[in-house]
């Protein structure tokens, strides 16, 4: 039996059981029980590429194995897989302890996600090199500077879209394409104060969706559960512009427009009104071409993410139509293909 990826394993499993191992970390387990009280562990597991929860009845040999097993413990999981719309279910599931040199691999990460990551890190120094205020400019290469491998290693989300080590790279990157192309198509938009909205709106995952240097489980912290992202994006990015405006470095631009205390706060509101609405947790709606225009990308970013974890995961239900997938409201039809032929 291979070993396959999470995200393989959910693109491949479906109504007919899979038999097929993941190697994957404990990442949370909480005990819960039935409406007739019967005990059951609530588990999570995860690697590079996402994550999986199961579900293990107290009457399954493998319950008091992993009740007892620490939480971060890396396995290998055989099994048979099956999947509906509520995500990946396990039976005949046993595990095995891995040598040192298969955690090493385990670690590395799946080489195809550690390859675009690395990828999408370097697009997005280049559009930050791009921008032509040097104020934002600067701030980005501070940024980098101090929470640049941080960065590297937070996830965009705990679940849903990009909710894996590096997630956030992906999105960030992938925003910046959007962005850009967009600026082309509507000059009254600040490209420079777009860049920067998106390199920056959700900087406070740093804390919310972390990881440790090793390990594919995210961090929970007290500031996250507490403060949440978007109060912690604005504070971090207050105190890298003030420790900036603490030195010479902007001293040159006294004289410089738009004023260099505008662009801070216009920066500022683009974190603090990026998820659009109050009752989606910005404490303030967007009130500028820019802010409008970042939310509407961060928004179709993750929608598309959602769509071809969607798609990838899905049973076709009849001809042409998938079974829903949560967060998605409705099911889905089989998208359009290109033209082909002749005139």
């Amino acid at each position: 039996m291979s070993d396959i990826s999470i995200s393989s394993l959910k693109e491949q499993a479906g109504d007919v059981p899979l038999i097929a191992s993941i190697i994957a970390q404990l990442q949370s387990r909480s005990v819960k029980s039935t409406k007739d009280g019967k005990p059951f562990l609530d588990l999570v597991f995860v690697d590079s590429t996402g994550s999986i929860s199961l579900k293990v009845w107290s009457n399954a040999p493998l319950y008091t194995e992993i009740e007892k097993m620490a939480i971060h413990a890396i396995m290998r999981l055989d099994g048979e897989w099956t999947q509906n719309q509520y995500g990946v279910n396990g039976s005949n599931i046993s595990w095995s302890s891995l040598q040192e040199e298969e955690i090493a691999v385990f670690l590395a990460g799946d080489p195809k996600t550690r390859d675009k990551q690395q990828r999408d890190y370097a697009e997005i120094i280049g559009f930050c090199q791009s921008m032509t205020d040097p104020r934002l400019k600067r701030l980005a290469e501070c940024f980098f500077e101090k929470m640049g491998d941080r960065f590297g290693r937070t996830a965009a989300a705990r679940k849903n879209h990009h909710a894996r080590r590096g997630g956030l790279v992906e999105h960030v990157a992938q925003m910046m394409r959007s962005a850009n192309a967009i600026c082309g198509i509507y000059p009254e938009l600040n490209r420079d104060l777009m860049i920067s909205g998106v390199l920056f709106h959700d900087c406070g995952k740093l804390w919310e969706n972390s990881y440790p240097e090793e390990g594919f489980a995210q961090i929970h912290s007290k500031y996250g559960e507490m403060l949440g992202h978007i109060p912690m994006g604005i504070e971090l990015v207050n105190k890298l512009w003030n420790d900036l405006s603490d030195t010479s470095e902007f001293d040159a631009y006294t004289e410089a427009k738009p004023a260099t205390e505008e662009v801070r706060i216009h920066l500022l509101h683009l974190i603090g009104s990026h998820h659009g609405q109050l009752e989606f947790g910005s404490p303030v709606l967007p009130k500028t071409p820019e802010a409008h225009a970042l939310h509407y990308i961060d928004n179709l970013d993750a929608k598309m993410e959602m769509l071809r974890d969607a798609y990838a995961q899905s049973a076709e239900i009849a001809p042409g139509i998938y079974d829903r997938v949560f967060p998605l409201a409705t099911n889905l039809i089989k998208p359009l293909a290109g033209f082909e032929g002749g005139v």
